[in-house]
């Protein structure tokens, strides 16, 4: 008798990972990278100047490693207060991730003058051309993590500690 409860609570709890929505998710957290929304190749096509490295275009970034994107500006004050995490962030993990810091709205002799001020060294970028819709932000700061094939893994729309251990473990994870 009790072998054919177990076997009914087993046979449940199977049941509701294959056919409740969600569920499956609590357990297979892969699954929700695999159906992330992609950047296409074509909405990498952003020509970017370069304000404390050299200028570039965004597909140059696709295909390496992981995307640390992030939309920024001098005039956002939550912009500014992740600023000192993000480059502890880059510091610790730039060989498992390329940094993309793209100044919006904003003068270019701001932007450098905010980064040496800060002694700030996290690669900065003005971007030169149309941000498709699809990345564009509409609050700042806005910032994406992308895989080397274009998924977004995360998007933060908002301020938040970069420098955390979860954050660490994240990068940590998808850039074996």
């Amino acid at each position: 008798m009790k072998k054919n409860i177990i076997y009914i609570v087993l046979f449940a709890a199977l049941a509701a990972i294959a056919f409740i929505p969600g569920v499956k998710n609590l357990f297979f957290p892969v699954a929700e990278i695999e159906s992330a929304v992609t950047v296409d190749e074509a909405d990498y096509d952003i020509h970017l100047k370069g304000i404390n490295t050299n200028s570039t275009n965004l597909k140059n970034f696709r295909g390496k490693k992981l995307l640390f994107l992030n939309f920024w500006g001098t005039w956002c004050a939550p912009c500014r207060e992740e600023w000192p995490t993000i480059q502890k962030l880059y510091d610790s993990k730039k060989d498992k991730a390329d940094f993309v810091l793209i100044a919006m709205m904003d003068k270019e002799d701001n932007v450098r003058k905010f980064l040496k001020e800060n002694n700030y060294t996290v690669p900065v970028y003005i971007a030169e051309s149309p941000i498709n819709e699809k990345i564009l932000p509409k609050v700042f700061p806005t910032t994406f993590l992308l895989d080397k094939n274009g998924r977004i893994l995360q998007k933060e729309n908002t301020t938040k500690d970069w420098n955390s251990k979860s954050v660490h473990e994240f990068i940590d994870n998808v850039s074996k």
